[in-house]
């Protein structure tokens, strides 16, 4: 396209007006929308642009909230959900739900009588639906914190089940065992660690050859060692053995969920489009807010007024 005059976007101070604008951005779609922000031709494009900003601007100076609260950028976990293989985690799992939510909250947010007051934003909307399945398909695997159920599946209960016995069986022995060798007087003030992922004991150093077991290390002093005691060796076998089931049934489900939730991908990738573009309105509403901007009437030709 070419400007007349060729310094016109310079006079313009158009890069800065862009600068400016961005600074409202919450959102890297939002700010890679301002950063990239063309000049326009098209009437009907104009005009839609304008009344989306105006509405917004007439919603902020009401007071009224618009439900669009989700900032978080997912293009390399949307990516990930359309690679076959692939395997996101609880983390990002929690990052889509919230998402989703989003665009539940935007969806039930444009009744009958929003979209007759505020149809160039609705607009945004024109294209896409809200699909309960994506945040039933999550909670039915997933806890509000990102960690999968145990009711996830059959194997996984079995195998959490087993190991809260087994640890309460090692912690009752391990109990057992300290309070003997405290009053011997063989253990350091700690009493006890982890190496290794294992329970071990904390024995004051002269005195580790007094106890059968397997010595995992010392400290920095070398004063005291760390023994895991032959009583529980057994125990703590089958403790990791039963983790390890735990983690591969873990990458299982998740692995599972990833391709079940992959058929909305593209669904997805539109709610954070439609998160990105609200907030990209929201920003040229705060922005002609904050320099008394006003709606100006767009014409599609050239237009001279004499007086």
């Amino acid at each position: 396209m070419k400007f007349f005059p060729e310094s016109a976007l310079v006079q313009l101070e158009y890069e800065k007006v862009k600068t400016l604008l961005a600074l409202h951005c919450r959102t890297e779609y939002a700010k890679y929308r301002a950063d990239n922000l063309r000049i326009h031709t098209k009437k009907e494009f104009i005009t839609t642009e304008l009344q989306q900003t105006n509405e917004f601007r007439l919603l902020q100076q009401s007071g009224q909230h618009f439900p669009n609260d989700f900032t978080h950028t997912l293009q390399k976990e949307l990516k990930l959900l359309g690679i076959p293989g692939a395997v996101l985690s609880g983390e990002q799992f929690l990052l889509i739900r919230r998402l989703t939510d989003n665009a539940n909250n935007i969806f039930r947010w444009f009744d009958n009588e929003r979209r007759i007051a505020y149809p160039a934003m609705a607009k945004v909307t024109s294209d896409a639906y809200y699909e309960k399945r994506i945040i039933e398909m999550l909670d039915e695997v997933l806890d509000e914190t990102g960690q999968v159920k145990d009711s996830a599946s059959e194997e996984l209960g079995n195998i959490r089940m087993n190991l809260y016995r087994k640890r309460n069986e090692l912690r009752r022995v391990f109990d057992k065992i300290v309070g003997k060798l405290n009053k011997q007087g063989y253990l350091a003030d700690i009493e006890e660690s982890f190496m290794n992922g294992r329970r071990v004991l904390a024995v004051f150093a002269e005195q580790k050859r007094m106890i059968k077991g397997i010595l995992h290390g010392e400290s920095d002093s070398r004063r005291t060692s760390f023994i895991e005691p032959e009583e529980t060796t057994e125990l703590n076998n089958t403790i990791f053995s039963l983790e390890n089931d735990e983690r591969k049934e873990v990458y299982r489900i998740l692995r599972k969920l990833t391709q079940d939730l992959s058929v909305y991908a593209s669904l997805l990738k539109t709610y954070h489009a439609i998160s990105g573009e609200y907030d990209f309105i929201r920003a040229k509403a705060r922005f002609s807010m904050e320099y008394n901007g006003n709606f100006p009437v767009v014409l599609d030709k050239a237009h001279v007024k004499l007086i």
